[in-house]
């Protein structure tokens, strides 16, 4: 039995449906959410997929307590995600705390814990996007916002208790970056870049972009590590055949690529000639904003992950063309 926390959201929801494909002994396996569902359409990002038990966030851990003996990893990607939640008692609650009971009660019942930690770990990027585990390099950090705040502060909990052997069988922590693909329109406000470009293509056949107020940087060239959803769920995937492997990873493409070229892809994968237009950036986030996000992927590699990650021009051409431009644009 496998736990995924989060599994009807956005990274939750396609790491079900690759589960569900999953058959390393010709058996399915019994999966099991952890979620809320809303009253939105959130409960389609796992309609087409068969999952073993559905678990409300209050009942996690009495659910757990009653299956011990099945559990053999839960991926837990449930979270509060908004970068601009205001409510910190709540962030700190569930990013936090929440995960810390977690953590003990796969150390206490030898069960694999996977993590979604986050690059908002990184802040505006000034100490670097490197996923050194070393406490030291970690309080360097600054996030800027409660959000990351609450990552960073389970990161650097996590990782003192693993030095101090109170840790899971297989332990790990993802820094995803800056993630797309299906699944994520429940998330308002706070979906991909690639889904709102597309979806204002269609409302007025052009995308606005910020102009750059830094010096050297034009406009348009800001730049993220821009990471197609599957390529996460394959990671993750690898770390469950893999559970000698345990440490905080990075999880990007390790190459930052511009909106500019971001805004092409959209244009390229909708058949539709470029028109961008660059509107000055809001004065009230010009001071954090990042220009510049890159996750370093050595860790990754080193401990052997070897499949590439998909560009832009594809992850973005598979999203638009198989989902976004579908009449069911859900996994």
């Amino acid at each position: 039995m496998i736990v995924v926390t989060g599994g009807a959201g956005f990274i939750g929801s396609n790491l079900i449906a690759t589960l569900e494909a999953y058959a390393p002994t010709a058996r399915r396996l019994e999966l099991v959410v952890c979620d809320r569902w809303g009253s939105g359409d959130k409960w389609r990002n796992i309609a087409k997929h068969e999952i073993s038990d559905w678990v409300p966030p209050e009942r996690l851990f009495d659910f757990l307590n009653s299956n011990t003996k099945k559990i053999d990893a839960i991926f837990h990607m449930g979270a509060i995600s908004s970068t601009v939640e205001t409510d910190v008692d709540l962030i700190a609650e569930t990013n936090f705390s929440i995960s810390l009971r977690l953590w003990e009660w796969c150390t206490k019942n030898k069960v694999r814990l996977i993590y979604a930690s986050s690059a908002a770990t990184y802040g505006d990027g000034a100490a670097g996007f490197d996923d050194d585990n070393d406490p030291r390099v970690l309080a360097q950090l600054q996030p800027l916002n409660p959000y990351g705040w609450s990552k960073h502060t389970f990161d650097r909990r996590v990782i003192r208790l693993a030095a101090a052997g109170i840790k899971p069988p297989q332990w790990v922590g993802l820094k995803f970056f800056n993630v797309y693909g299906p699944n994520e329109y429940h998330k308002e406000g706070q979906r991909s870049v690639v889904v709102q470009m597309y979806q204002q293509i269609q409302r007025e056949g052009r995308i606005r972009l910020f102009k750059s107020h830094r010096e050297g940087i034009a406009d348009g060239d800001q730049r993220r590590d821009f990471v197609w959803v599957g390529d996460c769920a394959a990671v993750m995937m690898w770390l469950y055949d893999n559970p000698k492997i345990s440490g905080i990873f990075n999880l990007g493409t390790g190459q930052a690529r511009s909106f500019a070229d971001l805004a092409l892809a959209v244009f390229s994968a909708m058949g539709r000639p470029a028109e961008i237009d660059y509107i000055p950036m809001p004065e009230a986030i010009r001071r954090h904003y990042q220009y510049f996000t890159e996750a370093r992927m050595e860790r990754l590699r080193k401990a052997g992950y070897k499949k590439p990650f998909a560009s832009i021009e594809d992850g973005v051409r598979s999203y638009v063309r198989t989902y976004l431009a579908t009449e069911d644009p859900f996994l």
